[in-house]
């Protein structure tokens, strides 16, 4: 094997190339930018579950999450089944809270963009043209159905 053959340079801009056009894809920008929402999304969710919702519900069973030290023991092994309910009582809230925001609440705003893109383009002059042969075709079995 030459040495001499080998361009380093070469297959440095062709990975730095190759690497340029995969991270400056749209797809990736944009993953990243859904990423990025997505984490603060997930914060004003956890805020609002967190601040808002769960003293609601505490209002309705008063205590200091008592239910966190719930624990059944089997042969001398704690089973500590009260933080895996309180978790999935907080699970049901935040998805549930997702469910409703973005589903029912910004629904509509989605309805309403799908409305105005369900809208079927005006026809080709082929089409507007097998439409009006089709419409004297019609015409012409009425005449002779008539008669």
């Amino acid at each position: 094997m030459d040495l001499r053959k080998l361009d380093p340079t070469r297959h440095a801009l062709t990975l730095y190339d190759e690497f340029k056009e995969f991270a400056f894809k749209g797809n990736v920008i944009d993953l990243a930018i859904g990423v990025i929402i997505g984490g603060a999304f997930s914060n004003i969710i956890k805020s609002l579950v967190d601040y808002v919702l769960m003293p609601i519900l505490g209002v309705l069973h008063p205590g200091e999450r008592h239910y966190e030290h719930w624990e059944l023991v089997v042969r001398g092994q704690q089973i500590r089944y009260g933080r895996f309910l309180g978790d999935l009582v907080n699970f049901l809230v935040v998805s549930g809270v997702l469910f409703f925001f973005t589903v029912k609440f910004l629904g509509w705003i989605l309805k309403e963009k799908k409305v105005e893109e369900a809208a079927p383009p005006p026809p080709t002059k082929d089409q507007a043209l097998l439409m009006e042969i089709r419409d004297l075709l019609k015409q012409q079995v009425d005449e002779s159905a008539a008669s």
